[in-house]
């Protein structure tokens, strides 16, 4: 079995530099090792993406980039084991393949520009396909000591609560257990009107909740839990969640509570939103 690593992709600029100190105290809190990656991408059928002696100029450039990465690493975490690839083939892919073997993936992402990096772009492939936790570090938060993590009862949104659940257990956080119904169906949003009381659909949801969250509370009996059911709109409430959380988690799909909760849905626009880093979980059946 490998050992357990964090990987995290690095392009030198600002936005990487923020995932890869993310990802460094991640591999801390777990006792594992960091593994850096910058690619050189390549056109399809293996032919280089740069003309002649530009291909040296970029590897040149990609070990300037690992000696800036490995440098800020060893001066916050001396004691962390590091390993480094610079692999010619596109980011996308060689995320992916290290997701196999990863505990977590970290991808930097700028959050005034998130938008036009995610379409269609390496964070959204990696996000979408990737075999372990992707975790998006648009903005670095600490301090709150909170997890916050949405479900709807699916099983994305159970992945996500043991994802949570053990975030939480390693930082000594608490789990905010979010499941947002939206408002009753024809309710006049245009309307100043105050939200409904809540009603048997948000008591069914809460017992529904309590159940999926029970197996975790056995399984990590000093993390503290709150749950937070209600029918206000799922985005707003977790991108509200976010700003006061050191981590969001979501699945990649969902249902009911998170109808649509995936990839191009609810979780990339929380991708625009997000105040923290932001955890996407696939369920095993979905890897």
């Amino acid at each position: 079995m490998p050992d357990p690593v964090v990987v995290v992709g690095v392009d030198g600029s600002g936005r990487s530099l923020r995932a890869l100190l993310w990802a460094a105290q991640e591999a801390t809190l777990r006792g594992s090792s960091l593994r850096i990656v910058h690619t050189l991408p390549r056109y399809e059928f293996d032919i280089p993406l740069f003309p002649p002696g530009r291909l040296e100029e970029a590897t040149a450039r990609g070990h300037e980039i690992m000696a800036e990465a490995l440098s800020m690493v060893q001066l916050a975490h001396p004691d962390l084991h590091i390993s480094t690839d610079l692999p010619m083939r596109s980011p996308a892919a060689a995320m992916i393949d290290e997701s196999e073997d990863a505990q977590v993936i970290a991808l930097g992402a700028k959050g005034e520009d998130i938008g036009n990096l995610l379409l269609g772009s390496t964070v959204l492939q990696v996000v979408g396909h990737a075999h372990c936790p992707v975790v998006v570090v648009c903005h670095v938060t600490a301090g709150h000591h909170r997890i916050s993590v949405g479900t709807d009862g699916s099983p994305d949104s159970t992945a996500a609560l043991a994802h949570a659940f053990e975030e939480a257990e390693l930082r000594g956080a608490q789990v905010v257990v979010i499941s947002a119904l939206g408002l009753p169906q024809g309710w006049p949003t245009h309307l100043l009107r105050p939200l409904p009381p809540d009603d048997d659909e948000v008591a069914r949801r809460r017992q529904e909740v309590e159940e999926q969250v029970a197996p975790f509370r056995e399984e990590h009996p000093t993390v503290d839990v709150r749950l937070d059911v209600h029918r206000l709109a799922p985005l707003h409430t977790l991108a509200d969640a976010s700003h006061r959380s050191d981590l969001l988690v979501v699945g990649s799909r969902g249902r009911g509570g998170f109808h649509g909760l995936a990839v191009g849905s609810v979780t990339h626009k929380m991708l625009h939103l997000t105040g923290c880093p932001i955890a996407v979980v696939r369920s095993r059946a979905q890897r």
